[in-house]
């Protein structure tokens, strides 16, 4: 039975040049290979020792790129090796099978969020009118599905998170601290859904995870086996579970252990 790889990317596999955390001396910095490209500027990257593993991976299991990204912003990432047949997109809001997303997985997803949580109308105004000017650089709703503000985390009031995140709860709602974004995601609209339909599909009996934020908990908590980096909200937090591996590179250098670990436990397993 196929291996089914499920990873988030920003700051997990994949990093942008603020996140990179090279802290070693210049002559020891590893060769990178950039992965994405934004408005004619390189954007995220990759070692290329880490690059060459996920090659391999995606011949040996079912790599499942896994992300609260939009999917414009999914399809800007040019990943090595062989083009993956699925991915998810906006934290399981959209399940792509050869890049196109699924439309009844989608309309599943609506009618689960009409159901269970407050609208999104309700939790992006209160946003915009607790959150203050002087620190909110953008606003953006996501693919109709999710909110999310993009902030100078410096002005960011120590407790404002905390007390969005306690009025979030109370309407099915999640609340996560990314980098410079801050996101409000209801409940329902979970990555672990949609890679459980994944591994439905392909008869996967195993699933392997990575992930650095608490929007990545409930991947990990879904997969047989995951892996976190020593960065991010997860590890911040000191957040640990059974057969979850807190690892603790950080920067591209946790991108490039996780793929190790991957392609270490997908053989193990044929």
């Amino acid at each position: 039975m196929p291996v089914l790889v499920a990873s988030d990317l920003d700051r997990t596999l994949i990093y942008s040049s603020a996140a990179l955390a090279l802290t070693m001396p210049d002559a020891r910095a590893p060769r990178l290979l950039c992965v994405e490209v934004h408005e004619a500027k390189p954007l995220s990257y990759m070692t290329e020792t880490a690059a060459q593993l996920l090659t391999d991976l995606g011949d040996t299991a079912v790599f499942v790129p896994t992300t609260t990204r939009t999917r414009k912003q999914y399809q800007r990432i040019n990943l090595p090796g062989p083009p993956p047949t699925y991915a998810i997109c906006a934290n399981g809001g959209h399940l792509l099978v050869d890049g196109v997303t699924d439309t009844d997985w989608h309309s599943g997803v609506l009618a689960r969020l009409a159901d269970e949580c407050a609208p999104l109308a309700e939790v992006h105004d209160h946003l915009l009118r607790s959150a203050d000017p002087a620190w909110v650089r953008k606003h953006r709703i996501a693919e109709d599905l999710f909110t999310y503000l993009v902030v100078e985390r410096e002005l960011l009031p120590e407790d404002w998170v905390k007390e969005l995140a306690v009025w979030a709860e109370n309407r099915g709602w999640t609340v996560s601290l990314q980098g410079r974004k801050i996101y409000a995601v209801p409940k329902p609209l979970t990555k672990s859904a949609a890679v459980r339909e994944i591994a439905r599909r392909t008869g996967a009996e195993r699933t392997l995870a990575a992930g650095d934020s608490l929007l990545d908990a409930d991947l990990l908590l879904a997969a047989d086996r995951g892996w976190r980096p020593g960065h991010g909200e997860l590890a911040d937090t000191g957040w640990t579970a059974p057969e979850i591996s807190a690892l603790p590179e950080r920067g591209v250098l946790a991108g490039e252990r996780i793929v190790r670990e991957f392609l270490r436990a997908a053989r193990q397993q044929d």
